[in-house]
């Protein structure tokens, strides 16, 4: 339960802030924090401007993780962390944000100039703008609430704005895990705002396995009019793309807490093998993009597709090299009655009036992480789904809304 009186100060407040609340929206999204691998330099600039953003609003208890990071200007790879302590010190809700976004892609599918946020029918557009700037904004505002109105939360307050989410998390939540993971007790409550949709119903609590392969098909080039000469690569790798099908077949499980309900299998990308026609091409490279259901081990899968190769290899006479590129095994899942989804639910009937289901997805968060720290995480956020395209953009009446959610949790005796 809460206190009804104080925490509607505290969404009194909120509302209050809905300019504010674009104004850094506008801030952030004018730093373009992409990761070396994206051709950008790194969170440092955006990081050092939520560091001031916060001791401007009255932040006192800020600091910085540095994953060192030789690839950028400054060396680093910063993440933000500010606390406000709570009534009960054994306890903090974190809710974590990341400050890196993608490359804003074909300019000129742009509206505008993708870094220049501005706002348009209560929305507000801008690379960055809903992924993961949103619940970034939201989360800072939701404890500026109590700073303002002078009210103790509940529980300690735990803003995490981290680094390296869009291209592996090596240099974000992995370091700081790895060489920080006492920052976390197990009666903590993490909230991650990475993934929801519209009507903000959806709590993630478990993720399917990720295994993406690069499959190398060797065989013997020529000229394309004499074929018994050579051995066509391109031509055993596309029977061994439609062989892999029967993976559907073998890893049938079904899971409806997830969608889709089952593991999928899917060739996506191809590299150019040879440039002209009339060569059989000596080499085809493709790759493999499995989704699998986390009751199935990723080694029984690879030890699958390896006998599957095997197969084409002695049909074809060629050779197959199959190498992992991102290999990540699902953890087992947050409880439905975990205290983060409780709470979340809570949080969610009050403040938007539904009631929401407890999901699982095939795309992968930090949520992950904690989990195989058997720190329960619940991955949460109302949203517009338009993180990665041209025109980007989020709802001014969602940043407030799951602002209060925030608050909300914060204020909670759990």
């Amino acid at each position: 339960m809460i206190n009804d009186e104080l925490f509607g100060r505290i969404t009194r407040r909120v509302d209050s802030y809905r300019d504010d609340m674009i104004s850094l929206q506008i801030g952030l999204t004018a730093i373009p924090a992409l990761s070396p691998e994206n051709g950008g330099e790194g969170e440092y600039e955006k990081a050092q401007f939520i560091i001031s953003y916060l001791r401007e609003k009255g932040f006192e208890n800020v600091s910085t993780i540095d994953a060192p990071d030789d690839r950028v200007p400054s060396g680093v790879r910063p993440t933000v962390i500010a606390t406000l302590p709570g009534r009960n010190r054994d306890r903090t809700v974190w809710i974590l944000t990341h400050t890196d976004v993608v490359p804003p892609g074909e300019l000129k599918l742009w509206s505008e100039d993708p870094y220049r946020a501005y706002v348009k029918d209560g929305k507000v557009y801008g690379r960055g703008t809903e992924d993961n700037q949103q619940d970034l904004v939201s989360s800072l505002f939701a404890a500026k609430a109590f700073l303002d109105e002078g009210i103790s939360p509940e529980s300690t307050i735990g803003l995490i704005f981290i680094a390296d989410e869009e291209t592996g998390s090596d240099m974000g939540a992995y370091y700081l895990l790895e060489h920080y993971d006492h920052l976390f007790r197990a009666s903590d409550v993490i909230v991650v705002p990475d993934f929801g949709n519209d009507r903000g119903d959806a709590i993630e609590i478990t993720e399917k396995s990720t295994l993406w392969l690069r499959i190398e098909t060797k065989g013997r080039q020529c000229h394309a009019s004499k074929p018994s000469v050579g051995k066509n690569a391109f031509a055993a790798a596309s029977h061994f793309v439609v062989l892999l099908r029967q993976l559907y077949d073998h890893f049938d499980a079904v899971d409806p807490l997830f969608e889709p309900q089952e593991s999928t299998f899917e060739p996506t990308k191809k590299d150019a093998n040879i440039p002209n026609i009339n060569t059989i091409p000596g080499q085809d490279v493709f790759y493999l993009d499995c989704r699998v259901l986390p009751v199935y081990d990723l080694k029984e899968v690879k030890e699958k597709i390896r006998r599957m190769a095997d197969a084409i290899e002695q049909q074809f006479q060629v050779t197959i090299d199959i190498s992992p590129v991102q290999e990540a095994q699902s953890p087992p899942a947050t409880s439905s009655d975990a205290p983060v989804v409780v709470a979340l639910q809570r949080a969610i009937r009050d403040i938007y009036g539904v009631e929401a289901r407890t999901v699982g997805i095939g795309g992968g968060t930090v949520a992950a992480l904690f989990r195989r720290k058997n720190l329960p995480a619940a991955v949460w956020s109302r949203i517009f789904l338009t993180a990665h395209q041209a025109n980007e953009h989020c709802s001014v009446d969602n940043m407030i809304g799951n602002a209060k959610v925030y608050a909300h949790l914060f204020m909670q005796n759990l």
